[in-house]
């Protein structure tokens, strides 16, 4: 029996896009670790390759967010047209199991662990349902290590894992608590060390909402990856790193080198408009220094269209930036996902432009809802505006002077990556 699982990537870009630095689909690589040994599985992601159309599949597994559901719809209807059996999960066919299942087969709803193992059986047997509710949230013990190390990306550079499951904030444009709910699960530190210890690559990034959350198992977990040899790539919230500096020393002392925060905003009314009560503005300076001092570079994450935005939102962002010496920043435009609060909200002022879901992306490209204070195209040229503006060959330069490392070699990579960015 053979199996084929796709993350669908819907945009025509080269393959160079995925780059090196990107790491493989975790999502799949959790769904192939429970697939029997007796089923022969293939995994294809879409930023990198095609899926065969032709291959010799009984089943295919297609898992995706709501940006490239489309596009999953059409490799599903592609299968389906050959006589191949098509299963849909992820975060939007969770939500929107009833559009999914006009695509395919089958749907899974909510976390795999707790349904494929009957999927399968189902299969086997001639019998698959249409649907399959994961009625609880998986025992964070019984989430097997991923299937990493795979072939075809050998020459990846990071290699994703996840510690834990769950978030009980729930900021009202995240999507997570759709799969992954309100309460904190940690795997079993043991576990997570092992599977740290299989990967090859020296490189991981970890995919947990926030390490933050409970920050006595992460302390716990980064002593017992001291001596691994690993490089991490950390996400978490800015209020245990203000106030935590053993946080940071036994994280830096684990090796983690860049630590995602989402701070979202330099406005307190709008933090606070969207539900984040771990962000206090007044905090971030700190927090970010204390960063620093441990070593640990800082990715800003932040999001523009909340309806306390302002116009001069765009400029007064940038130049906080400057000033808490944020070294590496991301711009994201704000994305009412189905399923969110923020989606109901727009959904009930009349405030969706479109349900082409293939739209609803986070890089600038589309706007999907109507701002409150400029208009649509006024919010993509804003963050457009301030993108360039942190990329600049003039600020990339005023940062290395800051940081006393203007020298010839990081002169010319800040002209190769101004010229072919």
């Amino acid at each position: 029996m053979k199996i084929l699982l796709i993350m669908p990537y819907p945009r025509k870009r080269d393959s160079s896009y995925f780059g090196r630095g990107i790491a493989p689909c975790l999502s799949l690589q959790q769904i192939a670790a429970l697939i029997p040994d007796n089923f022969d599985v293939d995994i294809v992601d879409e930023r990198i390759e095609k899926p065969n159309y032709f291959g010799d599949y009984d089943l295919v597994g297609i898992s995706c967010m709501t940006y490239n559901s489309f596009r999953a719809y059409d490799l599903a209807d592609a299968f389906c047209k050959r006589g191949i059996k098509v299963v849909l999960g992820g975060y939007h066919p969770t939500v929107m199991f009833s559009e999914a299942k006009k695509q395919a087969d089958s749907v899974v709803i909510g976390e795999a662990e707790n349904t494929w193992p009957e999927l399968l059986k189902d299969f086997n047997n001639g019998k698959l349902k249409p649907f399959y509710f994961s009625k609880k949230h998986v025992d964070p013990e019984l989430i097997p290590a991923a299937f990493h190390n795979i072939e075809k990306y050998k020459n990846q550079r990071v290699e994703s894992i996840q510690a834990s499951r769950g978030c009980p904030i729930g900021c009202k444009f995240c999507a997570m608590q759709n799969i992954e709910g309100k309460r904190f699960r940690a795997r079993p530190i043991g576990n997570v060390i092992n599977e740290l210890e299989n990967i090859d690559k020296k490189h991981v990034f970890f995919t947990d909402a926030s390490l933050t959350i409970n920050p006595n198992f992460s302390k716990d977990l980064f002593k017992e990856m001291r001596n691994l040899d690993k490089r991490f790539t950390g996400m978490g919230n800015v209020n245990i790193p203000l106030k935590d500096k053993d946080f940071l020393k036994l994280a830096s002392e684990a090796g983690c080198g860049l630590w995602l925060v989402g701070l979202e905003s330099f406005s307190q009314n709008t933090i606070d408009s969207m539900g984040k009560t771990t962000n206090k503005i007044g905090e971030y300076k700190k927090a970010i220094d204390n960063f620093h001092d441990y070593g640990i570079k800082v990715i800003g994450s932040f999001i523009f269209g909340f309806d306390s935005d302002e116009k001069d939102v765009f400029k007064n962002t940038f130049e906080s930036i400057k000033e808490m010496d944020i070294d590496i920043a991301e711009f994201n435009i704000l994305t009412p996902l189905p399923g969110t609060y923020i989606f109901k909200q727009f959904e009930q002022e009349n405030r969706l432009l479109t349900k082409d879901w293939s739209k609803y992306t986070d890089d600038g490209g589309e706007i999907v809802f109507q701002p409150k204070n400029m208009s649509p195209e006024e919010l993509l040229e804003g963050v457009k505006y301030i993108y360039g503006k942190f990329n600049s060959f003039s600020n990339n330069i005023d940062k290395l002077i800051k940081y006393k490392k203007l020298n010839i070699f990081n002169i010319f990579r800040v002209i190769d990556k101004y010229f072919n960015n």
